[in-house]
């Protein structure tokens, strides 16, 4: 019996230095973590969130991640198209390099830590009547900057909400129309009406058994330029209702490529695929609906927070293969000139041949004369110290910061004010008189003749000043007991730099959830894409120099 007790007691010893070894390694733990987050230390691994459910972006993809290249991603198969091939001179890069248009919506918006309801509305931010490539998406203060979220651990539960909301409305953006017109002969049914959306609509169809005949491989066409800005959306899915009736002593089954007299083309394969087989084989009825069927048009690529600064970014799934060089990089600028209430959170990749660099940040606030000289420094340091690879990496011609990228687009609370007086700023406001604030305006300044943002662009301020509102109401904020007047200001901006990108157009959207108002800038930017036919005859004509030699 002292045998049993002493042998329990040594049980309970060994739990309990388990369970305090266990508390240790999480206290150890947990204050790493603090440290790497007050003092912005990059770990050795990316720690940026991305949908994963294609497969060439998988863990058992075609794809790998490297420790050593802070979150770049390399390719695995050797045979694949090279991830960038350049060089300085333009003239040698237009043997080999087609053109093509793609569409980036950029939006940016100061939450002030509310959380979303689930049935928010955010169409019109996103700009989904004219559908984008590429949506570049920034949230300020996605949580309330309190010393909890500020010194603690991370709240990601926001980043979560509003990444659901931002998902539910890409999926409710409709494809674009395809116009279908046929010259066989005799006439198909499609050409009597090659302008109407096509009908799914299927009644007594016969199908083939075999799951071969469903291929879900086709990929949207790539646009050119002129059918990007014509581009008109596409109506409401449609749902598709198929009736299949069969009889199991029927030999003869055919395909609706064999049908005669249908009323039109025919519908795709992928949406056949999923039919009921009852006894002996037969096919019982079944209802299916696009919604359903499909994959959603747009995927995640990257999502990072850095306390209140988030940036997520989303792409047509089409297009995805076709981005490469991934690579997240965070600054935080606040309290000590390191803590993460203010900074930056940039990401760079290469799409198609074309390196792009997007960047959302929240600047130091302040309407002081001397407060937009700390905004100013904020910039500098996030320019010095954003670094995309080590520099003991050898990668091959990519940019390392944000200046070696070809494309950039800056978004965020920049927090830039009006050299106004209140009332003044208020008077030019109630007379809709922009371009006198314009002039005013400090970021206009520094883009003309300053010394962080000169030479950058940015669209007309033809719409208020985004700054500071009232909660849930059209009316901006007078005086504040805490920190006395505000004056209405552009804070939420949305600035380029680089060639090869048109603006289509600057606006905000009227979302009254937090003090700020959302903004939204629609681009139209030229990418390079590797053209193997050009590449083999610039190869060709090389080699035939030489041997002339």
């Amino acid at each position: 019996m002292a045998e049993v007790v002493s042998r329990s007691r040594r049980t309970e010893i060994s739990f309990a230095t388990i369970c305090c070894s266990a508390f240790s390694c999480l206290q150890l733990y947990w204050a790493r973590l603090i440290l790497r987050k007050w003092f912005n230390v990059s770990s050795t691994e990316s720690d940026y969130s991305a949908d994963t459910d294609d497969e060439r972006f998988t863990n058992s993809g075609s794809q790998e991640f490297d420790p050593s290249s802070s979150g770049v991603t390399k390719d695995v198969d050797t045979n694949d198209v090279p991830k960038l091939r350049r060089r300085n001179s333009e003239t040698f890069r237009v043997q080999y390099m087609d053109t093509q248009a793609i569409r980036i919506c950029a939006g940016t918006w100061n939450v002030g830590g509310r959380v979303p309801p689930a049935d928010l509305d955010i169409d019109g931010w996103l700009d989904t009547v004219e559908p984008a490539d590429i949506y570049v998406l920034g949230l300020q203060e996605i949580v309330p900057l309190n010393a909890g979220n500020i010194f603690g651990m991370e709240n990601d539960q926001p980043a979560s909400e509003w990444e659901n909301i931002i998902r539910d409305a890409l999926n409710r953006v409709r494809p674009r129309k395809l116009k279908i017109v046929s010259h066989s002969d005799p006439p198909s049914p499609s050409k009597f009406k090659p302008s109407k959306e096509v009908s799914f609509s299927v009644q007594d169809m016969f199908v083939e058994t075999s799951n071969d005949a469903c291929d879900d491989s086709t990929e949207r066409p790539n646009v050119s330029e002129d059918s990007l800005t014509n581009a008109s959306p596409n109506t409401q899915d449609s749902s598709l209702s198929v009736r299949i009736n069969s009889d199991s002593q029927r030999e003869e089954r055919f395909s609706y490529t064999e049908r005669v007299g249908l009323s039109w083309p025919e519908p795709p394969l992928k949406l056949l695929n999923q039919y009921v087989l009852g006894k002996r084989g037969s096919f019982k009825s079944v209802n299916l609906t696009i919604k359903n069927l499909r994959k959603p048009s747009y995927v995640r690529i990257v999502s990072k927070q850095m306390v209140g600064v988030f940036l997520t970014i989303w792409v047509r799934r089409s297009l995805r293969k076709h981005i490469s060089n991934l690579c997240v990089s965070t600054v935080g600028v606040g309290i000590m000139g390191y803590i993460g209430n203010k900074g930056s959170v940039s990401v760079s990749m290469t799409i198609y041949q074309t390196p792009f660099c997007f960047l959302c940040t929240h600047l130091s606030s302040g309407e002081k004369d001397t407060d937009h000289q700390k905004r100013n420094d904020d910039v500098r340091e996030i320019h010095r110290r954003t670094q995309f690879l080590p520099q003991s990496l050898n990668a091959n011609g990519l940019p390392r910061s944000i200046r070696d990228h070809e494309r950039i687009i800056w978004l965020g609370d920049l927090n830039y004010r009006i050299n106004l007086s209140y009332e003044k700023t208020h008077e030019l406001v109630a007379r809709k008189e922009w371009q006198r604030l314009v002039e005013n305006d400090q970021l206009s300044r520094e883009m003309t003749k300053g010394n962080v943002f000169e030479g950058w662009s940015e669209g007309a301020l033809g719409f208020p000043p985004t700054y500071k509102y009232e909660i849930d109401s059209e009316n901006y904020i007078g005086d504040d007991p805490e920190s006395g007047k505000r004056k209405p200001a552009w804070c939420d901006r949305i600035i380029w730099n680089g060639k090869g990108m048109r603006l289509l157009s600057y606006r905000r959207n009227e979302v009254k959830l937090s003090d700020h108002r959302p903004v939204t800038a629609t681009f139209l930017a030229k990418v390079e894409v590797l053209s193997p036919r050009k590449l083999h005859r610039a190869l060709a004509l090389t080699y035939s120099e030489i041997q002339s030699q």
